[in-house]
């Protein structure tokens, strides 16, 4: 799994979070365990009660990683972190539920995980110091950069057709993307709304757009 977004200095990793709808230890007994190098012993041997799909309950973290390499779409979501928003560990989760490639994480390296419900460690997570340098390297993988935010010019996300190979690039709660980020974006879009509130919960907004790509390119 690639992931930078950890290092020296940054906060410690949140445990596994226990769900009440796990499964326990293996029926049988060790000698019944399945032979399958994928499976984990403790896991096997004490019940999985992680939030995993039941696909991959008493699976190695790094088997379900392996098996997430050969589905994940070709969409990224990128995430501007200027002020440690608490939205971006939902926003992970949401991109680990529909199988983003890789979660871009521009400016601080440090970000909130609470939201994410250590779907991080499932997840390939890069980070970028700035703007300049993501746009770099979406330039070099010849990806088009779709910026979200509900800004004067921005497309219904529901009237475009969304590139299939792309970068989806979220702003901060409130503060929206920066002009930097705006100005390298190659389309922006925004989410039709209907009631008197400017806008909607960052969080919420990524999960509709990233639900419109895979409306637009997943298959089952």
């Amino acid at each position: 799994m690639i992931d930078e977004s950890h290092g020296p200095g940054t906060e410690p990793e949140h445990p596994e979070p226990t769900l009440p709808h796990g499964v326990g230890p293996w029926p049988g007994g060790d000698q019944a365990w399945p032979d399958d190098p994928r499976y984990d012993p403790e896991l096997l041997a004490r019940g999985d009660t992680r939030n995993v799909v039941d696909r991959y309950r008493y699976w190695r973290m790094d088997a379900i990683v392996a098996d997430l390499d050969t589905r994940r779409h070709p969409f990224h979501v990128a995430i501007e972190n200027w002020q440690h928003d608490l939205n971006i560990g939902s926003i992970v989760r949401t991109a680990n539920a529909f199988a983003a490639e890789t979660v871009h994480i521009i400016g601080r390296r440090r970000w909130n995980k609470r939201g994410a419900m250590v779907t991080d460690r499932y997840q390939h997570v890069l980070h970028h110091p700035d703007v300049a340098d993501f746009v770099a390297w979406a330039r070099a993988e010849a990806l088009p950069i779709v910026g979200v935010d509900n800004v004067d010019g921005s497309l219904p996300v529901d009237g475009v057709e969304l590139p299939e190979r792309c970068v989806l690039l979220f702003g901060q709660e409130g503060p929206g993307l920066s002009a930097e980020a705006l100005a390298a974006a190659d389309v922006v879009v925004e989410i039709t709304q209907y009631g008197s509130t400017r806008s909607i919960n960052a969080s919420a907004a990524a999960a509709i757009v990233m639900h419109e790509w895979v409306r637009g390119h997943a298959r089952p």
